[in-house]
């Protein structure tokens, strides 16, 4: 199975569901081409619920997107990885370098006054359904 990414972004708030294998190879070219090329957003939201595996190379290139959006002045948050996922930062220690949250905690923070409208917060429904 290749890497699949769902992309839909609303205003400055991008969101990428991502299903499959973030592996060396394509995938890893895939997945950066999909995040540097999003339209000015402020915040880049990666659900990775359907990854079923990550290897040295998609671990590596999670940490240039984090470095990229950082440097870029973009916040960059991990959504509901999958079990196997979540095992892979644990055991690399990067759980501490990444804002890992639940869809719950990224609707919250999106749907303040001071984050976004609405129509946001509809994107997001829609991308979760």
């Amino acid at each position: 199975m290749s890497l699949h990414i769902k992309r839909e972004q609303t205003g400055d708030v991008a969101f990428l569901q991502c299903a499959g294998r973030i592996v060396r190879g394509e995938a890893l070219h895939f997945l950066k081409d999909a995040v540097v090329c999003l339209s000015q957003p402020r915040i880049v939201v990666l659900d990775l619920t359907e990854v079923a595996m990550l290897d040295g190379g998609g671990l590596g290139m999670l940490v240039f997107l984090h470095r990229w959006t950082r440097d870029n002045g973009i916040q960059l948050k991990l959504v509901n990885p999958s079990n196997f996922v979540r095992e892979m930062l644990d055991r690399t220690h990067l759980t501490c370098v990444f804002n890992i949250s639940s869809m719950d905690d990224v609707l919250e923070i999106l749907c303040t006054p001071t984050h976004v409208t609405m129509d946001v917060s509809r994107a997001l429904n829609r991308a979760v359904a």
